[in-house]
């Protein structure tokens, strides 16, 4: 089933269907108990955690034990509430909801700048404790998976470099041993919120290696507010800080970034339908020209162009999670690079349609779409350029087709019709009038139109 090909020898199927099983899995329903749990994470959000965001801006992650006093009761009921660290599997020690149900419940915490961390699942300690769960030794994840995963500490992936970007292979920093202790030398760019972290997973030419904050030979250079520009000169850690294996660095990275990938598309997803609330609200709100402005048909092009786009992505992204929770991230890698370079296109159309909506309002901070407008260039790079992604999906495609035959494409009609001639050929022998019928149409159809 997974290996047949359609007309143009393509292999058809997503590859997660046992061999030789027929599957339907197209069920675009949300179970009750799980909606209870929806709804309940929706007014929790509404009446709870966004007073605390217009507020206190911010205090989900402070230190301030004022700020504390408010944050940490609302964590404790989503724990007793079973909703804790969503992102992990049961093995790994969340309550393995999956991804398509993570991305279900992203879209509601998305549109509350504090709900990813009163729900444990906040970036970049999400992918951090990922591979220290799946790779982190025991007295790592003793040490500080389990702090992480309490928020007592907090982290940061230190992986951009000035001058090879995202690209592991032109890295310069290094980890070189030195007796009892790894030796750290580089410099790194966009440690996002690497200032504000406890340890710090910074990914050297042989692996990656945990750093805590306070070692020596750490300086904090000029950076770009959250994203912070480090310098690593003789930084030392124990041998035990390697966290996998030597030279395994790349491949926790792209388990660590893949799970980072879809994330943020399901994140994109609530920020989409955000603005597009906000525009239709304003669409029936106010009047021009002597008429609601939902009734001019540029506005109408604008809603009816933002829902069908929102809905596009957002099945994407349900149906790349459904591929994970049914196979893997490795074998979701096409859909996950499909989903980061949609879903940066589909915000910027949404949001730039919801400003010229909401007018001059639009384009003060009094609302949210200047913050969503102002992001749109970031989801383009972050992660990796759109562009090499969008060459990831071109050869993963690609390798499901094969080149032609002779001269002439697949669907060569001249060809596929000899073909058709010849299946029914004992019938055009036996009966002339048909016969020159066909020939008749298909010197109409080959004939040079004047």
């Amino acid at each position: 089933m997974a290996n047949r090909r359609n007309r143009y020898g393509a292999r058809e199927g997503c590859g997660v269907e046992p061999e030789g099983v027929a599957r339907m899995g197209w069920d675009f329903s949300t179970d009750p108990e799980f909606q209870a749990e929806l709804n309940w994470v929706e007014q929790f959000c509404r009446e709870e955690i966004e007073p605390i965001d217009l507020l206190f801006p911010g205090a989900a992650k402070s230190r301030d034990p004022r700020m504390r006093g408010l944050v940490d009761p609302l964590k404790q009921q989503v724990k007793e509430r079973g909703l804790w660290a969503l992102f992990l599997d049961e093995e790994l020690g969340g309550p393995g909801f999956g991804q398509l149900k993570l991305a279900l419940l992203n879209e509601v915490l998305a549109g509350y700048g504090s709900a990813p961390v009163v729900f444990g699942t906040q970036g970049p300690d999400t992918g951090n404790m990922e591979i220290l769960a799946a790779h982190g030794t025991p007295e790592q994840k003793e040490r500080w998976l389990v702090p992480l995963m309490n928020q007592e500490i907090w982290s940061a992936f230190s992986m951009t470099e000035p001058q090879g970007g995202s690209d592991p292979s032109l890295f310069k920093t290094t980890a070189v041993r030195d007796g009892n202790e790894w030796v750290i030398n580089g410099e790194k760019w966009f440690t996002s919120f690497g200032q504000d972290a406890d340890i710090i997973l910074v990914m050297c030419q042989n692996g990656i290696f945990i750093v805590e904050r306070d070692t020596p030979g750490i300086e904090w250079l000029h950076g770009a507010g959250a994203h912070s520009h480090v310098r690593y000169t003789d930084v030392r850690v124990p041998l035990d800080h390697l966290l996998g294996p030597e030279g395994g660095g790349r491949m926790l990275a792209q388990r660590r970034l893949g799970g980072g990938r879809i994330h943020h598309a399901m994140r994109t997803v609530a920020a989409c339908k955000m603005a597009i609330d906000m525009m239709c609200e304003r669409a029936l709100s106010r009047e021009s020209h002597g008429k609601v402005i939902s009734e001019h048909q540029m506005v109408q092009e604008a809603i009816a162009d933002s829902w069908s786009q929102y809905h596009q992505l957002r099945l994407l992204v349900l149906w790349t999670a459904w591929t994970i929770d049914n196979s893997s991230t490795r074998e979701a890698r096409t859909q996950i690079a499909m989903c980061k370079t949609v879903c940066a296109d589909v915000q910027k159309d949404i949001v730039f349609r919801a400003i010229h909506i909401m007018g001059s309002l639009g384009v003060t901070h009094l609302t949210p779409l200047q913050q969503m407008w102002s992001s749109v260039p970031t989801q383009f790079i972050m992660d990796g350029p759109d562009e090499v992604h969008k060459v990831t999906i071109s050869k993963n495609v690609l390798r499901n087709y094969e080149p032609h035959a002779g001269n002439w494409p697949s669907q060569f009609l001249p060809v596929k019709r000899e073909a058709a001639k010849q299946k029914f050929s004992d019938l055009l022998a036996n009966d002339p009038e048909l016969a020159e019928r066909v020939e008749r149409l298909a010197r109409s159809q080959y004939s040079t139109i004047s």
